[in-house]
């Protein structure tokens, strides 16, 4: 297998680890398995995830655990804002788990996180990569945009990924709907000040023209940013690979999704959806 990636070394992945072990905090790097870790954390970046490490889907690509979430600590946005101002990051990634269970999807933790963050510094880089909130989507945006701040210029980076073509739903997103999906990214990318964002894996068992066909959808909802990657499979009770992509298939599909209009492009076996997200 051509696909390599280094272990994470060096002081500043240890100072990273720490910021992160030391204020109870999860990261995407770890509960989803990420193979970017050692890399990104080697950078001093990390990829916070809220409300737990405990998803209420069971996504069959995803290595994070599946169950019933503990009640979520009110106090985890105060910590990530101290980790954040601990290491020093000029540009800070959200994520977090489904949390299907709670009245608002937990879009009240996004929102106060990003309160605290720009309470600390004004000028910080603001990206959150959401769940699709089902019955709530109107909610969470009055929630979180105005919790992200005033001020001129992007303030917001709101992803969420579709993560594969239609067909594959049932089999890959237990759970979702892609209709509902692209629904939530309208709905971000329609508001002042934020820059819609998504991503897939590629090596499902999708086709060209499928994938072609979702950055179209995309585009149509106002998506300006794309992540390609490769599926890895995390563990053998995961989803099978159908296909490693050459290098020249994501060059080819990073030059489509360019045509169509998208303003940032990531696509290569190694991307994700923070990846380099600070770029």
């Amino acid at each position: 297998m051509w696909i390599r990636q280094s272990l994470g070394q060096g002081p500043t992945y240890q100072s990273t680890a720490q910021a992160v072990h030391d204020n109870r905090l999860y990261t995407v790097c770890e509960e989803a398995a990420c193979p970017n870790r050692g890399e990104c954390w080697s950078r001093g970046t990390a990829t916070f995830m809220l409300l737990g490490d405990t998803c209420t889907r069971a996504c069959g690509f995803c290595a994070v655990r599946t169950g019933q979430p503990p009640v979520y600590d009110e106090e985890e946005p105060r910590r990530v804002a101290e980790a954040v101002e601990r290491m020093g990051l000029d540009y800070v990634v959200l994520t977090s788990v489904n949390r299907d269970e709670l009245p608002d999807g937990g879009a009240t933790i996004f929102a106060e996180t990003l309160k605290e963050l720009r309470a600390r510094r004004a000028d910080i880089g603001l990206e959150i990569l959401t769940p699709d909130f089902r019955g709530c989507q109107e909610n969470a945006r009055e929630r979180i945009v105005p919790a992200a701040g005033e001020g001129e210029g992007l303030r917001l980076v709101w992803g969420h990924n579709v993560e594969t073509v239609p067909s594959l739903y049932k089999q890959v997103r237990k759970g979702s709907d892609y209709r509902r999906s692209l629904d939530l990214l309208a709905l971000a990318a329609g508001c002042p000040g934020v820059e819609a964002k998504s991503s897939l894996m590629l090596g499902l068992g999708e086709e060209y023209d499928e994938v072609l066909q979702v950055l179209k959808d995309l585009r149509a909802m106002g998506v300006t940013r794309l992540a390609l990657g490769q599926y890895l499979r995390p563990t053998r009770y995961h989803l099978p690979v159908r296909e490693y992509l050459s290098q020249e298939a994501f060059a080819e599909y990073g030059e489509a999704a360019k045509a169509l209009g998208f303003t940032w492009v990531k696509s290569g076996p190694m991307v994700r959806s923070s990846y380099h997200a600070e770029e």
